[in-house]
């Protein structure tokens, strides 16, 4: 292998067997039947990429791509089905965080234990141990025995212990999001330390505004295969035609426009583009029923990966069964804590809709910038309004879906403030 290759992934396939019932499992390994009982399911078909010393590798792709498995057989976690990973360099992986640690044992042995796991000797763990502890900040729990930590204290522990032991290479699978904002603050801060370090990470995470900031390359995987690497601008755009399972063309993402009159409907739902929230909380009078919806982009396709910065919008289709005086459209967008960031509704932009009847459908467009951070959020879609004085909600689709909003810049707080700055020397 080449000495300037840290990392080389050479054909690697990975394949489980599933079976229908555990007998059947059972019956194989005990030599009982001759049958094939097992489903073959290749979670990795013959992947190859390599990582440079020193560069900051990125791995996106959907649920189910394989992103999680290849880091597993990077780390030695697992071992491939067929082809081989050489790694040059000593590797400290962010995988499932605490995995290893004895819940009987205190912190501080927790710390030693994991060290020498790694491949720490006991003086070089001492060493290192005030800078891991510092991190953690779990205070005089460290002496405790961790079957009494929080979850957040376990993870922190973990993540000092990991992100502490100076690795030639580091692993991280979606283990920046630990903690409160002020320790994950803190794990980017060492992230970046890592970076201006020159040390070689491989980072894989569903956050793109994280993968398009930190990352030089990136590595796509659908369904085990994978699909390319490039740039990661590239690779994102790309990653988002895969969300929304269009050709390599993208044309199958263009919103196809109703004209009536000429004839040409549109009869594929827009909301079959997303993925819908199968915990959605809906309810209403029935009064009217939202019977589609849209998430547009700046060139008009289906999608819920929005550029920050670009314009786009949301559409909301109400099916009316009774008349109604001024019903309210509205529009509102949480983050994954559940606090409401920014919404709006006709009432507020003062559209005034008039009298509906039954029968009818109507179609509100909300069109503006994307200036919210960069990060997942949540879309929440009513028909509501008011009868003789009394607020009447018709129809609600709260967390409908999730948007995830793709940044290489972000500002401090909710949204961005689009500031024009400017520095000038005055003496």
């Amino acid at each position: 292998m080449d000495n300037n290759i840290a990392i080389k992934v050479d054909h690697v396939s990975k394949m489980y067997k599933l079976y229908d019932k555990p007998s059947d499992r059972l019956k194989e390994s005990l030599g009982l039947t001759r049958k094939k009982k097992y489903h073959e399911h290749w979670a990795l078909n013959d992947v190859c990429f390599e990582v440079k010393k020193g560069e900051t590798v990125g791995i996106i792709g959907t649920n189910g791509s394989g992103k999680s498995t290849i880091l597993k057989i990077i780390t030695g976690v697992l071992n491939p089905t067929a082809g081989e990973v050489v790694i040059d360099g000593r590797i400290s992986a962010l995988l499932e965080l605490g995995a290893g640690f004895n819940m009987e044992y205190t912190g501080i042995e927790n710390v030693y234990l994991n060290g020498m796991m790694i491949g720490f000797s006991r003086e070089e763990i001492d060493q290192r141990l005030d800078d891991i502890l510092k991190f953690a900040d779990i205070g005089d729990f460290v002496n405790q025995p961790c079957k009494t930590y929080s979850s957040g204290m376990f993870v922190r522990l973990a993540f000092a212990v990991a992100i502490n032991i100076d690795p030639e290479i580091l692993i991280v699978d979606e283990a920046l999001s630990v903690g409160d904002v002020f320790f994950q603050a803190k794990c980017y801060k060492k992230f970046e330390e890592f970076k201006e370090q020159g040390k070689t990470i491989i980072f894989v995470s569903h956050d793109l505004s994280s993968i398009s900031k930190y990352c030089d390359r990136v590595v796509l995987l659908n369904k085990g295969d994978k699909m390319s690497e490039g740039a990661p601008k590239e690779m994102i755009n790309l990653y988002k035609r895969v969300l929304l399972n269009q050709t390599v063309s993208g044309q199958d993402g263009k919103v196809l426009q109703e004209n009536e009159e000429q004839g040409s409907t549109e009869t594929k739902l827009w909301k079959s583009h997303y993925k819908i929230n199968p915990g959605v909380d809906e309810y209403g009078t029935g009064e009217a029923e939202i019977i589609d919806f849209a998430i547009i982009d700046e060139h008009g396709s289906y999608t819920n990966c929005i550029e920050k910065g670009t314009s786009f919008a949301i559409k909301s289709k109400v099916l009316f069964n009774q008349e109604i005086q001024n019903p309210i459209f509205t529009l509102t967008f949480k983050n994954i804590q559940g606090t409401a960031v920014t919404g709006t509704n006709t009432m507020y932009e003062k559209v005034d809709v008039g009298t509906v009847h039954p029968g009818e459908v109507y179609v509100a467009t909300f069109e503006q910038n994307m200036d919210m951070q960069g990060g997942e959020y949540l879309l929440s879609i009513s028909c509501t309004g008011y009868a003789d004085g009394n607020f009447k909600a018709y129809h609600r689709l709260y967390d409908v879906c999730g948007i995830t909003v793709v940044s290489d810049k972000n500002t401090v707080g909710f949204y961005d403030m689009n500031s024009q700055v400017s520095v000038e020397r005055i003496r």
